[in-house]
C-alpha cells in the first residue's frame, strides 16, 4: 500500500495541520469562489499542502489521523474566513475517515496516486438505482448536493440495495459525470452540483459501505479513533462551518461598528447592541465548546475500548442538528441591527447570513426527526435512526 508522500510535521501551535498558514489565501479567495460558484483550485492545492485533506486518513495510507477535535477546529477556522470553503473541505476531506472503515482494497485503489486523493459525496440514495450482480452491483442514477466534486477524483454515492439496505458506493471519477446545476443565493462556492450515472457501471462489492456497518463502528484499523460511528463525524462537517461563519459575522459586525460614519462610542454605550453582541459571544462559544465536548466524551470512551451508550449517540446527533438553527439566530442578531449597508449585495454580512440559511437546508441539519429520536429514548422508546 503506498506511504505517505511527506512525514507527518507540526506548525508552531503543535497541530499537524497546519491551518494558520492557509487563512490569507482563503480569505483573499473568498469572493472568487462566490463569483465563480467554485471554491478555488489555488484554495484546495493549498489545504493539501497543510495537511488538512488527509487529516482524517489512516497513517499506512500517508494520513495524519488527527483527533475529531483538531480537524473540526481547523474546520471552524476556515469558516471564520469562508463558510463555502470550510463547507467543501470538510466534506471532501470527512470521506478519507468513511475509507478508512471501509475494505483495504477500497482505500489501496483510491490512494494509488497519493493520500490527497479526493472523494466527493452525494448519500442521498432517491435517484439512484441498484441491482445486485456476480461480485457486485450494478449502479446507476443521478444525486443532488456532490460539494466541491470538481476537485474529486472519487465519489461516494447512496443507494439501496433491494431485499437489504442502505450502502454507500465509491466510484471513479471516469465512470460519473459532473452537471452544472447550483444557481443558489447563498454557499455559492460549494459548487454542489449533480453526479449522474447513465449507464450504469459495475461496482465491486469491495467498494460499498454498509450503513449497518457504520452503525456497529465496524473497521480493521490500529487507531481506536476509528470506532467513532462515521455517522458522529460526518453529520459535524455539514454544520460546524456555521460556527465559524457566525464567528466571521460578529467580527464584520463589530468592525463595522468602529469604522462606522457615526460615533462608535455611541453603539458601544447601547444597551441593545452591547447584549445583542455578547448573546452571539455566547451563543458562538457554547457551540464550540459542545462539540468538542462531545468528541472528547466519545474519544474516552473508544481509546478505552468502551462502546459508546446508544441514548449518548443520539443526544450528540440531536446536538449536532441544533447548530445551524442556533447559528442562525446569532447572525439574524446582528444583521437586524447592522444598519442600511447591510442590505446591498455586496455587504459581507449579508453573505454569512444567506450561506447559512442555505446550509439549513440540508437534510442533516433539520433537527425534527433527532429530537422525536432522543425524547422517545428517553422516555424508553428504542433509537429509531441507525445514523447515529
Amino acid at each position: 500500500m503506498p506511504e505517505g508522500a511527506a512525514a507527518e510535521t507540526f506548525n508552531s501551535e503543535g497541530s499537524a495541520i497546519d491551518i494558520q498558514s492557509v487563512l490569507p489565501l482563503i480569505r483573499r479567495l473568498g469572493p472568487q469562489g462566490r463569483a465563480e460558484r467554485q471554491v478555488a483550485q489555488e484554495a484546495i492545492e493549498a489545504l493539501k499542502q497543510a495537511g488538512f485533506m488527509r487529516a482524517l486518513l489512516p497513517k499506512p495510507w500517508g494520513g495524519l489521523e488527527v483527533s475529531p477535535q483538531e480537524f473540526f477546529r481547523a474546520q471552524i477556522r476556515m469558516a471564520e474566513e469562508d463558510m463555502s470553503t470550510a463547507w467543501v473541505a470538510g466534506i471532501i476531506a470527512v470521506h478519507a475517515y468513511q475509507l478508512a472503515l471501509m475494505d483495504r482494497r477500497a482505500l489501496d485503489e483510491v490512494y494509488a496516486d497519493g493520500p490527497n486523493t479526493l472523494i466527493s459525496s452525494s448519500y442521498n440514495p432517491v435517484g439512484a438505482k441498484v441491482q445486485a450482480v456476480p461480485g457486485g452491483f450494478k449502479f446507476g442514477g443521478r444525486w443532488g448536493w456532490s460539494s466541491g466534486a470538481e476537485h474529486c477524483s472519487w465519489a461516494l454515492l447512496g443507494g439501496i440495495v433491494p431485499g437489504e439496505d442502505y450502502r454507500t458506493f465509491l466510484v471513479p471519477r471516469t465512470e460519473y459525470r459532473i452537471e452544472d446545476t447550483w444557481f443558489v443565493y447563498g454557499l455559492q462556492a460549494t459548487g454542489s452540483n449533480d453526479v449522474v450515472i447513465d449507464p450504469p457501471v459495475f461496482v465491486p462489492e469491495h467498494r460499498t459501505h454498509k450503513r449497518l456497518d457504520g452503525f456497529n463502528c465496524t473497521h480493521t484499523q490500529d487507531n481506536p479513533m476509528y470506532s467513532i460511528p462515521w455517522a458522529q463525524i460526518f453529520v459535524r462537517v455539514v454544520s460546524t462551518p456555521a460556527i465559524g461563519a457566525a464567528r466571521h459575522a460578529l467580527r464584520v459586525f463589530t468592525g463595522a461598528a468602529e469604522g462606522s460614519s457615526t460615533d462608535p462610542t455611541k453603539l458601544r454605550n447601547d444597551p441593545d447592541i452591547a447584549k445583542r453582541v455578547a448573546e452571539t459571544v455566547n451563543d458562538i462559544d457554547q457551540a464550540e465548546v459542545l462539540l468538542l465536548h462531545n468528541f472528547d466524551r466519545m474519544m474516552q470512551r473508544v481509546q478505552a475500548g468502551e462502546a459508546l451508550d446508544m441514548l449518548d449517540r443520539v443526544r450528540y446527533r440531536y446536538q449536532a442538528s441544533t447548530v445551524i438553527d442556533a447559528m442562525t439566530r446569532a447572525v439574524d442578531r446582528l444583521f437586524e441591527v447592522a444598519g442600511g449597508r447591510s442590505v446591498f449585495n455586496d455587504a459581507a454580512i449579508q453573505d454569512i447570513w444567506r450561506d447559512i440559511r442555505v446550509a439549513r437546508a440540508h437534510v442533516a441539519n433539520n433537527p425534527t426527526a433527532f429530537a422525536r429520536n432522543l425524547g422517545g429514548m428517553a422516555l424508553g422508546a428504542e433509537n429509531g435512526d441507525p445514523f447515529v
